[in-house]
């Protein structure tokens, strides 16, 4: 009979069979979490990006909108404040349906567009100061939801 020793090889190769699953399922999880907040469309708490995210629901926001607007203008056909708590807001064309900005927008965030022809909705209107074309409009009721819409001047 031979001599009875240990298996250095098998040995390693059992240890890099577990170190392989553990990182597979590293993985796997990770990805299923990455996977679930791009589902869910939870928006990042970030200012509105020039481009969409993604078309998944999450916060996508036109090359029109600017953060960093001043004063209202009477060439700016919608500029919009959030002056109160944050609120969901979305902004769209409604001859196309290409939406602008979805998501929810923190207190101080100042959003501007320029096409002429937009539909605002807001989970809360009174937490928004919106002026179409320079115009302040009405203060909405807090708590409420509110709409307004854009038309071409003329």
């Amino acid at each position: 009979m031979g001599r009875h020793r240990s298996d250095p090889i098998g040995l390693a190769r059992i240890v890099i069979a577990a170190i392989a699953v553990v990182f597979a399922l590293a993985l796997l999880v990770v990805g299923g979490i990455a996977l679930v907040n791009a589902v869910s469309g939870s928006p990042d708490k970030e200012a509105p990006s020039a481009a969409p995210e993604s078309p998944s629901g999450g916060r996508t926001s036109s090359t029109d909108a600017s953060p960093t607007a001043k004063a209202p203008s009477s060439s700016v056909p919608l500029l919009i404040r959030v002056t109160g708590q944050p609120t969901t807001v979305i902004v769209r064309v409604p001859d196309t349906g290409r939406v602008l900005t979805q998501g929810v927008h923190d207190t101080g965030e100042v959003l501007q567009f320029k096409e002429d022809t937009l539909d605002v909705v807001a989970s809360n209107g009174g937490s928004l100061q919106v002026s179409i074309y320079g115009k302040l409009q009405a203060a909405k009721p807090q708590g409420q939801r509110a709409t307004w819409y854009v038309r071409p001047k003329g």
